[in-house]
């Protein structure tokens, strides 16, 4: 009932309705932080741009889907989480706020990111998963101290090589995607220490043992017949990761199954022993001696 009363509020405009919805948000918190997560807001509240020193803004599961121009005097902002709302690009005002260190922007409508996105030059964490983006856009390979890069759940089939100039890149998620071939652009990485690829359309896996930063592979529910060979204390996440080996090659059954035919074919038959009759008792020499013949019949 609170939400849907939020959700009917959040349509009238008025100062009452809006005070209402925020709470009692007069003064700058003392934590520097103003959390309206999930507070059914259709516009953003104005008020909030006064509190000039403020660090970190969240506004998670809202229904908004663009910004003031006013944001603009949050210089201070480090944090801003903007994920599961309505926007279908990312508002320009965003890309002045520089002091901006992470930024959440999963689950949205977005297609594309702006080119100005590159003036967050202290940008080291961006979540952008459950988007529309059918390619990773060019300006992320400009965010030159990006460390964490979430971009799962997007309909992007390939990596660009310009990833490879973010040479501070840690870990990157790319989960639920459409890849069919691991990014050749990873192998050149050697400074990656997560990378998650699981549940996408991967059918052969290269070996990533040579490189020296990775900790954590993730390859899990791809339609792959063999795992990623990684170098020894890597962990891997997926079939034949650690428990049991991988399915041997088609050619590695063949090979093993014609050196046991030949092994069986060259190994010789082992003598059959009769055992020699005892002549110091003849009762036993007799019956030794008798053979059967087909009617039944001892001779």
């Amino acid at each position: 009932m609170g939400n849907t009363i939020r959700g009917i509020i959040a349509f009238i405009p008025s100062n009452t309705c809006q005070k209402y919805l925020l709470g009692d948000l007069e003064e700058m918190p003392i934590d520097k932080m103003v959390d309206l997560s999930s507070m059914q807001l259709r516009r953003f509240p104005l008020r909030v741009c006064a509190f000039t020193e403020l660090v970190k803004l969240y506004l998670s599961d809202n229904h908004l889907s663009n910004l003031p121009p006013e944001l603009e005097l949050l210089q201070h902002l480090q944090i801003l989480a903007l994920d599961f709302n309505n926007f279908k690009v990312l508002p320009l005002v965003v890309c002045s706020l520089k002091q901006l260190c992470i930024l959440y922007l999963g689950n949205n409508h977005i297609r594309d990111l702006p080119q100005e996105l590159c003036y967050l030059k202290n940008l080291h964490t961006l979540w952008i998963e459950s988007n529309y983006l059918t390619y990773l856009p060019a300006v992320v390979s400009e965010l030159t101290l990006l460390k964490t890069l979430h971009i799962g759940c997007n309909p992007i089939r390939n990596i660009p090589k310009e990833l490879k100039n973010l040479t501070e890149l840690r870990s990157i998620w790319m989960s639920g995607s459409l890849l069919t071939e691991f990014p050749p652009v990873l192998l050149e990485m050697p400074f990656l220490e997560v990378i998650d690829v699981d549940r996408n359309g991967i059918r052969f896996f290269p070996s990533l043992a040579h490189l020296p930063g990775l900790k954590l592979v993730i390859y899990d529910h791809n339609p792959c017949r063999n795992a990623p060979k990684v170098a020894k204390g890597v962990r891997r996440v997926g079939r034949w990761s650690e428990e049991t080996p991988e399915p041997k090659k088609k050619f590695e059954v063949e090979a093993e199954l014609d050196k046991a035919a030949e092994n069986k074919e060259t190994q010789p038959a082992a003598p059959t022993e009769t055992p020699a009759p005892n002549n110091d008792n003849p009762q036993e020499a007799a019956s030794t001696s008798t053979v059967q013949t087909s009617d039944g019949y001892n001779a």
